[in-house]
């Protein structure tokens, strides 16, 4: 397979510079920075959306707070060690800036990838049905995103029954959601978490599985999205 011409993770987002670009990491040289956008819903409410973004995109303050943009890219998940525990982050990776168009849906993510933990269904008090997905998408290198996802409705009732190991193609949007944490009996902390909210879905072929299904032991990706779930 060549990774380089894979485009199973095709994201777009237009929206407003939230905050100002600081320094994340290097590599061969090359530094990139994160920051977050936001991202107007199709309602008045927005996504706060982190994204990293590389030193040559950031020329003529093309992201100023403040300013709008338009991006392609991927989305993307490492981990990081935070407060002594490793931690599962997830953020856009952007590839270029595109003009803006405002006839564009703001947020649109393209996935193709494995179901790499068995969903999890449940219903709100309200009766809304839920279902949260992690999927395992292949990048270049032979190394892995994971990505949280989460259905709604008749989407949540046909996801809750797919097999891990089973490779799915979606499209959806990402988005934030805050969510309270305790600390103790007394104190929450507010935190919030990012996850792909799954407008359709289709099963393919799984021809082409070359992902590890079986990195589900991962202590950052199993206690992020339990922490997430509590929540």
């Amino acid at each position: 397979m060549n990774y380089e011409l894979m485009e199973n993770n095709k994201v777009f987002l237009k929206g407003e510079v939230a905050s100002t670009p600081i320094f994340s990491h290097e590599v061969f040289g090359e530094g990139f920075y994160e920051l977050n956008l936001k991202v107007k819903r199709l309602s008045d409410n927005f996504d706060i959306i982190p994204i990293t973004v590389s030193e040559r995109l950031l020329g003529d303050n093309a992201f100023d707070v403040g300013k709008m943009v338009a991006i392609k890219g991927q989305f993307r998940s490492y981990n990081k060690v935070v407060e002594n525990r490793s931690k599962l982050l997830l953020t856009v990776f952007v590839r270029e800036l595109i003009e803006l168009d405002d006839g564009i849906n703001p947020n649109i993510i393209e996935l193709s990838g494995f179901i790499c933990k068995e969903p999890i269904y449940r219903t709100t008090p309200f009766k809304r049905e839920i279902c949260d997905v992690l999927l395992a998408v292949n990048r270049a290198y032979n190394k892995s995103d994971y990505l949280p996802c989460i259905a709604w409705g008749r989407n949540a009732r046909f996801v809750k029954n797919i097999k891990i190991g089973q490779k799915v193609s979606i499209i959806g949007r990402i988005q934030s959601r805050e969510y309270q944490k305790k600390v103790n009996e007394n104190e929450s902390l507010v935190k919030t978490a990012y996850e792909i909210s799954i407008s359709k879905i289709r099963l393919d072929g799984n021809e082409e599985k070359e992902v590890d299904l079986l990195n589900l032991n991962d202590a950052a990706i199993s206690s992020e999205l339990e922490e997430v779930n509590e929540g």
